[in-house]
């Protein structure tokens, strides 16, 4: 009897828990895929203006006056989309010398405190922040540049990749929270434990054979 029960009783568990590990997943890589692509249309316009930029000199001994403007937008926005990417990436850099070291318990305190410190540290970077936003309302600032553009348009998008980067950052620490007031220790310490050069070598390698795969006729027998 027992052997038949035991499955029974496990499997509406196994039927509700399941899913909820790759919904997580596939909601952060959505995230990411979103993030990583416009990070990827900032540089990859900037790169067309300073190439028109770079070819109207040559040729033409006229300049747009405007590309180092931009670029100086572009590498703005772009750090703070990237520091979203990093974080969702387990990219942020953190001494691990004695990590490994410690009992499960107590990887799963530190990798908490990582993620609730960054938190903080996100939501202080993104209210310092608005006050300038604010300042540059107040004075109506604009670039000291040829095109004069006002400041509260790049600062505005700015900001808001801020806002973005807070926002991941306080939904990890809160899931983090979760995960340590539930003693889930193992998923805690799965999810947001430093990224190992093991892990790191892993993900070189499966890139480069998706690069590989990518290549047709490369490799294949005739």
């Amino acid at each position: 009897m027992s052997e038949r029960t035991q499955p029974t009783a496990a499997s509406p568990g196994q039927a509700q828990g399941a899913p909820a590990a790759p919904r997580r997943a596939g909601f952060k890589t959505r995230v990411e895929t979103v993030l990583a692509t416009i990070f990827g249309a900032i540089f990859l316009g900037l790169s067309v203006i300073v190439t028109v930029e770079t070819a109207a000199r040559k040729l033409f001994n006229i300049s747009l006056q405007g590309a180092d403007e931009l670029g100086g937008y572009a590498l703005a926005v772009g750090s703070t989309i990237a520091f979203s990417l990093a974080l969702l990436g387990r990219n942020h850099i953190r001494v691990d010398v004695f990590h490994e070291k410690f009992p499960a318990r107590a990887q799963a305190l530190l990798n908490w405190i990582s993620a609730v410190s960054l938190a903080a540290l996100a939501v202080f970077i993104g209210w310092v922040a608005f006050k300038v936003i604010g300042d540059t309302m107040a004075y109506r600032s604009t670039a000291q540049t040829p095109w004069a553009t006002p400041l509260i348009i790049p600062q505005g998008v700015w900001y808001a990749g801020l806002v973005i980067f807070a926002l991941v950052a306080c939904a990890l620490a809160l899931r983090a929270t979760k995960l340590l007031l539930g003693g889930d220790i193992a998923t805690l310490n799965a999810d947001f434990h430093p990224k190992s050069a093991k892990e790191e070598l892993k993900e070189e390698l499966d890139d480069l054979a998706v690069r590989q795969a990518a290549q047709p006729g490369e490799g294949a027998m005739p």
